[in-house]
């Protein structure tokens, strides 16, 4: 389990502050459930097994906050974390994707933050070794002439496999290293070392990445083959050429040894171990399931997408590439606007299945003030720092931010009630010239005053067929 995981809710409160406005009730109920798993692992083997987690059902509408929500607290812990949609699930029978699915994409994120993990455990020694390899690449040895190229029975294969015989034989051929070529990498070495030789250009040869085959219902990856891997073991690791600087050879080359150094088998058992004790599946547009108001004509039955969701939410195991992953306490939760249906139309096992309901709130003026100006990601921040690339300085009064606000909450309001990202396209379209314009400005200071946002967007608000289609 994560060394992150001990945060008090509190902390874990306080984390979220910084990059989501409001919703107190919601980041509450995530904080302790995630001190909750913390408490959990604090405990005996055998009463681990009876504690399951508490699933959250969110429930609000879109743009306010639920998906960040979940995914920053994913984020604060280095947990695993998949976001899926319930929509995109079918019954069994019908094409689409299958419900385990979720849990191998929860898989796959798991075993890439135990990769990462472990390859900055071995990160000095790997690039090490990406120095000397790229020494040797830039001042290579003597190489021995291979007699026996043309006899290679298995030239022809190869090559129907798109891969050079020659290539990989003069990459096993011995080499004499003289005292003069020795000594020359050294100088290279301490050269790379010092940051001399970052931006000279070279021409390396780095291993091929396997194309995926695609996960989208492949019934061999539901019975837990990794076919890509298994063809991987029977071709021989082809080459590609690649010209990059030092600086980038550095990082690919320490990439590559690094992976040398890390032991697969131990990376996968610790993902799964992760994926069980840590991961949350984040499952949105869960009202659309629903059987409110459904015309079963011949359609896919919402209320059977619901019973194939329920195993992996009551906990089951899933075989995945990696291995059997246990479902019992992953941390699910469930989010939907919920307009035309309401949770009770969930089937009552479902429903039972997520225990903390949180009803968040509709933002309101004052929230869209804060949303601009106090996240560590706030958009008034972020075009700021985009302009200032073109040594433009923007600076945007209180009053111009609270009129960018009215006008968000106003057409909100009045048309679809789409949250914060409503000031998206607000902010686009006001400092769309101004965008344009930019390159050929050079440098200066602009000012976005009240009177500014009501000269560009202030006849769109008025003219409500306007503000429907642009803003």
């Amino acid at each position: 389990m994560n060394i992150k995981s001990n945060l008090k809710p509190r902390e874990i409160v306080e984390k979220l502050d910084k990059y989501i406005v409001g919703q107190s009730e919601a980041k509450k109920a995530v904080a302790v459930a995630l001190r909750n798993r913390y408490r959990r692992l604090q405990l005996e083997e055998d009463m681990q097994k009876e504690i399951t987690p508490k699933n959250i059902l969110m429930i609000g509408a879109t743009g306010i906050g639920k998906t960040e929500i979940a995914r920053r607290l994913a984020d604060i812990v280095d947990a695993p974390f998949v976001k899926v949609e319930a929509t995109k699930f079918t019954e069994v029978g019908y094409i689409g994707r299958d419900v385990e699915s979720m849990v191998r994409d929860l898989t796959e994120s798991a075993v890439q933050l135990v990769r990462t993990q472990q390859r900055s455990k071995v990160h000095a020694q790997a690039e090490n070794r990406a120095i000397a390899r790229l020494a040797k690449e830039l001042a290579p040895g003597i190489k021995k002439e291979n007699k026996q190229q043309a006899q290679n029975p298995f030239s022809s294969m190869f090559q129907n496999m798109g891969i050079d015989p020659n290539q990989m034989m003069e990459e096993e051929a011995a080499e004499t290293v003289t005292p003069e070529i020795s000594t020359k990498r050294e100088e290279l070495k301490d050269q790379i070392k010092k940051g001399l030789l970052d931006n000279r250009e070279v021409e390396i040869k780095i291993s091929e990445k396997q194309q995926s085959m695609g996960t989208m219902n492949n019934p061999l990856e539901q019975m837990g083959i990794d076919l890509n891997q298994t063809l991987g073991q029977m071709k021989p690791n082809k080459k590609v050429k690649r010209t990059v600087t030092v600086k980038e050879a550095i990082e690919i080359f320490t990439e590559e040894e690094a992976d040398k150094l890390i032991n697969l088998e131990d990376t996968h058992a610790e993902a799964v171990k992760l994926t069980e004790n840590s991961g949350i599946i984040f499952i949105d547009e869960i009202d659309k399931i629903t059987s409110r108001g459904q015309n079963n004509s011949g359609q896919v039955s919402r209320e059977g997408v619901q019973r194939d969701i329920l195993p992996i939410v009551e906990g089951s195991s899933v075989r995945t590439k990696y291995g059997t992953v246990n479902t019992d306490h992953v941390l699910f939760i469930g989010s939907g606007a919920f307009h035309l249906s309401k949770p009770s139309d969930l089937i009552p096992e479902l429903q039972g299945r997520f225990p903390i309901r949180v009803e968040l709130q509709d933002l309101t003026k004052e929230d869209f003030v804060k949303i601009l100006t106090e996240p560590h990601n706030a958009l008034i921040k972020q075009y700021r720092s985009l302009l200032g690339t073109e040594n433009i300085e923007v600076v945007f009064t209180m009053e111009s931010i609270e009129r960018i606000a009215e006008i968000a909450y106003e057409v909100n309001e009045t048309t679809d009630n789409i949250g914060a990202r409503r000031l998206h396209t607000i902010l686009e379209r006001l400092l769309e010239e101004l965008l344009f314009e930019a390159p050929d400005m050079q440098m200066g200071e602009v000012k976005i005053t009240e009177k500014y946002v009501d000269e560009k967007i202030g006849h769109i608000v008025e003219n409500k067929d306007l503000s429907r289609y642009i803003l």
